[in-house]
């Protein structure tokens, strides 16, 4: 789509990166259903695989549909180019691929996801990098943790499953004056309510199965790149700063500049990795990010007002909503989440541990799993499922105690979520 810049949210959500199909005049973008593609003759195959130009080769690697995804979501974050993938946590290995190598470590903020707090200090153990968590509001400590073997610093805009909001635009200068890029994750935020770019992140990353799809029907992630970190700077990043001994030592980013990262990101990740999103996931997304506005301003206006109620009620003992003007975070949410705190938050109970099972176990509209972000309100306790593996201390730190229980609030009538949420507490009291 032409003039992209000047077009606002609510109509880059629905036009950014379609056009009506050219053979058939179609005017949703088709699925293409392919493994692979015709090169017109020999010389135009070599000039795809040299990077020469851009094309379709093979479906792990890139896919109309896919395409289309990836533009949309690069207009609605502002960024120079996006890869898309299987899930979220793929997003997460595919920001750090190109970055990392052995020996190499990231700082990672302790207020995480409980799957992310696990991938980043186990999982990627394997691959020979480290993680070193540190509470990233206290700036001095993720100062002090930055050493010269780190590669980048991570974060979540609003983290999962507090509600926390992170100070991106102080991270970012802490990590240009390290030289090292900083990656958010905007799962939570989605590009309305947060766009980390412009506050200064280099990469954003995303699981599309939460917000932006928007009813729990698919998997897939995305890594946005801003185009702007100059990774020839220092010899911190070979992949892309030096020959790439993966392809023919290209050197990704004196020969691609801005789309160093997401070149990479498809030619040696995806190609090697082999996380792709599948087409028909790439579809659904598209469709669901074109009523993204319209959702999340309904998600935030529940959330605000469930979450002031919550506060008042005889069984709860706290609420992290950021919204509310109680919170520690309001100010920062005015300042950089103009739009909303979210809807996204946890209720710590006075009757603990058991109270939380007996309150989930008792709602009735309030869906119980492993998921946040759909149209339908969802409620977990953090503790014993999606935070499990973390230790008492990690638990604590990431906002998921024994006592607390995650909502998700969806767009249905916000008295019905009240009463559902009502019976549960003074059965769970």
């Amino acid at each position: 789509m032409s003039d992209e810049q000047s077009y606002g949210f609510d109509t880059l959500q629905i036009h950014a990166g379609t056009e009506p199909d050219p053979a058939t005049g179609a005017r949703q973008v088709p699925i293409y259903q392919t493994t692979a593609y015709v090169f017109k003759d020999a010389d135009h195959a070599a000039r795809l695989f040299n990077l020469e130009e851009v094309g379709y080769i093979y479906s792990r690697l890139t896919n109309p549909t896919v395409s289309a995804l990836q533009d949309r979501l690069n207009a609605l974050e502002g960024g120079a180019g996006t890869v898309c993938c299987s899930s979220g946590h793929a997003a997460q290995i595919m920001a750090l691929f190109p970055i990392m190598g052995p020996g190499r470590n990231v700082v990672v903020s302790t207020r995480l996801y409980g799957g992310s707090v696990t991938q980043f200090s186990k999982t990627i153990t394997r691959f020979g990098w480290s993680a070193t968590f540190v509470d990233t509001e206290d700036l001095d400590a993720v100062k002090a943790a930055i050493n010269e073997d780190t590669r980048a610093l991570y974060c979540e805009s609003i983290a999962n499953p507090g509600g926390y909001l992170s100070d991106i635009p102080a991270l970012a200068r802490i990590a240009d004056d390290a030289g090292i890029p900083l990656i958010v994750d905007n799962t939570t935020a989605t590009p309305y309510l947060c766009r980390p770019i412009e506050q200064g992140a280099t990469l954003v990353t995303h699981s599309l199965t939460k917000y932006l799809t928007g009813n729990g029907t698919v998997m897939g992630g995305a890594v946005v790149d801003s185009g702007k970190f100059d990774w020839s700077a220092s010899d911190k990043f070979p992949s892309l700063s030096a020959e790439e001994p993966a392809y023919h030592g290209l050197k990704f980013h004196e020969a691609l500049g801005p789309m160093a990262f997401t070149f990479h990101s498809i030619a040696v990740g995806l190609r090697d990795l082999g996380m792709t999103l599948n087409p028909q996931a790439a579809h659904y997304t598209l469709m669901g990010i074109e009523t993204l506005s319209l959702r999340m301003e309904r998600h935030v206006q529940n959330a605000e007002a469930l979450a002031a109620w919550l506060e008042t009620h005889p069984a709860v003992a706290a609420v992290t909503y950021a919204g509310l003007p109680s919170s520690p975070y309001h100010a920062r949410a005015k300042a950089l989440y103009p739009r909303g705190a979210g809807a996204l938050f946890t209720i710590k109970l006075k009757g603990g541990y058991e109270s939380c099972l007996k309150f989930v176990d008792s709602l009735k509209l309030f869906s119980h799993v492993a998921n946040l972000g759909d149209a339908r309100s969802l409620v977990i306790h953090s503790a014993s499922t999606t935070h499990r593996q973390l230790t008492e201390d990690q638990q604590i730190a990431a906002g998921a105690e024994p006592d607390v229980v995650r909502l998700s609030i969806g767009i249905e009538d916000v008295k019905d979520l009240k009463a559902d949420l009502d019976q549960a507490l003074k059965t769970a009291s």
